[in-house]
């Protein structure tokens, strides 16, 4: 996958964050409080990437798409106890959970091909 498609894919992922966070916030109690942690973690994903685009070197580059993938795997956790604890439809959050951890697999792959490069500059090749 193209950096670039990455990164709007992630861009996209955090859209759909921003709209499940503020249909969770309507509800009272525990789903508002989780719904802060899945705002915050959802769309550092794709910050995180935009940042790694303008890497200065390439361990600046895999350590700032380490975070990206750092906020994939804290955003699956959030959307998996939303599941269990039954705090919102499970048909509203499972597309986001999977999405989730594809954008972890995904990034995951970005860190290993990044590490094996010989490529020394910023930035995927």
């Amino acid at each position: 996958m193209q950096s670039k498609e990455i990164s709007v894919r992630a861009f996209q992922f955090g859209v759909r964050i921003v709209r499940l966070y503020q249909r969770m916030v309507d509800r009272n109690g525990a789903a508002r409080v989780l719904a802060y942690q899945l705002l915050r973690s959802g769309t550092s994903i794709g910050a995180n990437l935009e940042e790694a685009t303008v890497a200065q070197t390439k361990p600046d580059f895999i350590a700032k798409v380490a975070i990206s993938r750092k906020e994939a795997r804290e955003t699956t956790y959030w959307l998996r106890l939303i599941v269990a604890a039954d705090l919102m439809p499970t048909a509203e959050i499972e597309p986001e959970l999977n999405e989730s951890i594809e954008l972890g697999s995904i990034l995951s792959a970005i860190i290993y091909r990044a590490r094996l490069s010989p490529r020394r500059g910023g930035g995927p090749s």
